[in-house]
């Protein structure tokens, strides 16, 4: 078991980084902070390899954290009849 900080980015709804609550960002490679932007901690958990996660398996993430020191969770594919929903909007309308 591994307690894991989450931290959420702000330049990209639903990304998500997972790293050990000891280390906390320092094993997190800068530019990924840099793209990351500002990470805004969103809680601490205790991480089993068995736990139930709604997007990513445990598993993976706690293996993420130990070989490179962070699990980055990247937000889910986009549906595509969301893609198209704006695709007359002139461009400089707002994004």
């Amino acid at each position: 078991m591994k307690i894991c900080s989450i931290y959420k980015s702000p330049r990209k709804d639903e990304m998500y980084l997972y790293v050990d609550k000891r280390d906390a960002l320092s094993r997190v490679p800068e530019p990924l902070l840099e793209m990351f932007g500002q990470p805004q901690h969103v809680m601490d958990m205790p991480l089993k390899a068995d736990r139930k996660l709604a997007r990513v398996e445990a598993s993976k993430v706690l293996e993420g954290i130990e070989e490179k020191g962070y699990f980055l969770q990247m937000p889910p594919p986009k549906e595509e009849y969301l893609l198209d929903l704006y695709q007359d909007r002139p461009v400089s309308g707002v994004r």
